[in-house]
């Protein structure tokens, strides 16, 4: 089922420091970016970039679109298009679930060029390559965490990547608040989040739907939300 779309009121939160903010927008995407100087030219048009290669790609193979379910990889594809797919795999989802994570990660990569540091987020999904460590708040409208949990993130690069049942406009057959998946690859971060948050229907599930996420390859923490129950795995911490 598709969530809830919110107003992104929390890009008003964010400490930037150095760091100048911008958004682009274009087709599906609503990017906002961190980076040293403010490059927002050059992020659109690498943000057209990665659409005209997905959209070009889909005009030839029509499941990579609407899929689901992963399909066979087709290496002789662009690499952007490669990256969904093997995350997508990975994950057991179709390969268009792992698209905002991937196209986050191109458009950073892009930027990479010309700023040392690169924070692109697209719809909640994030891909960080930074010089020091950063606090990324998970945004929720759970009634027991709300905007109170802190990822901190020292690794890089990074994706880290949330999938909800009741808000946004992505599909998730889950209701958690959040599942989210920290992984050096966002398209394959945002691919596992979208497996997590199917899991996780009640809070029951939590458990049971880590030690699956866990077992992803690339998968390096894994964080869900769900009611009054909170569940965390692997190579992260919560910040004060």
């Amino acid at each position: 089922m598709e969530g809830r779309y919110r107003e992104r009121h929390y890009r008003r939160t964010v400490s930037p420091g150095p760091l100048v903010p911008f958004t682009v927008t274009y087709r599906e995407s609503d990017l906002f970016v961190l980076s040293r100087p403010g490059l927002p030219r050059e992020a659109l048009e690498a943000l057209k970039e990665a659409w005209g290669i997905i959209e070009k790609y889909g005009l030839s193979h029509p499941p990579f679109l609407t899929s689901l379910e992963p399909l066979a990889t087709d290496w002789q594809a662009h690499p952007l298009v490669t990256e969904m797919m093997e995350g997508a795999r990975a994950a057991g989802v179709g390969p268009m679930a792992a698209v905002a994570g991937a196209v986050a990660e191109y458009v950073g990569k892009a930027l990479l060029c010309l700023s040392t540091e690169v924070i692109v987020e697209n719809g909640g999904d994030i891909f960080i390559s930074s010089t020091r460590a950063r606090a990324v708040r998970i945004f929720t409208d759970n009634t027991c965490f709300g905007d109170k949990v802190v990822i901190e993130v020292d690794s890089f690069p990074a994706g880290l990547c949330t999938s909800s049942g009741v808000i946004g406009p992505s599909l998730s057959f889950g209701r958690a608040d959040a599942a989210s998946v920290l992984s050096p690859s966002a398209a394959l971060a945002d691919a596992a989040a979208t497996a997590l948050g199917n899991l996780v229907k009640t809070e029951d599930d939590v458990e049971e739907a880590i030690e699956k996420a866990k077992t992803i390859e690339g998968v390096k923490g894994i964080v869900v939300i769900i009611g009054r129950k909170i569940g965390l795995w692997g190579d992260l911490r919560l910040a004060k």
